[in-house]
């Protein structure tokens, strides 16, 4: 994971809780196939969709292989929904404000879940 300017994968996890609970929008790459999914860093054998909590960090993801990707707003409720129950069934992490080597927090989608209603607590 990376450590820049000695961030903790905890603060830019909630970070990025903090921000999309306070806009209610996350923000995924899409492009005309459907929506970015790389293989997990962390987990070998399973894909991670890579979210982000503003469309700014999303945006430094369309480069590369992901070039004609762009960034798509996704409104906080559908994310819980929808999202995260397919995303737990479909056995899919979760990549959450990932830097631009594809690395940041991977967690599963229910964590998730439940860390945002906490916050709505």
């Amino acid at each position: 994971m990376s450590q820049e300017l000695g961030v903790s994968v905890k603060e830019l996890y909630d970070e990025f809780l903090d921000e999309i609970c306070g806009t209610e929008i996350v923000w995924g790459l899409a492009n005309e196939e459907g929506w970015a999914v790389c293989d997990s860093n962390d987990f070998d054998g399973r894909e991670a969709i890579p979210f982000w909590s503003n469309e700014h960090l999303a945006k430094l993801l369309c480069t590369g292989d992901w070039a004609d990707y762009v960034p798509r707003p996704i409104p906080l409720e559908e994310f819980l929904d929808d999202w995260l129950h397919g995303m737990h069934e479909d056995e899919i992490l979760v990549g959450t404000n990932w830097d631009d080597e594809l690395v940041g927090p991977e967690l599963e989608p229910l964590v998730i879940l439940e860390d945002v209603l906490d916050e709505d607590d």
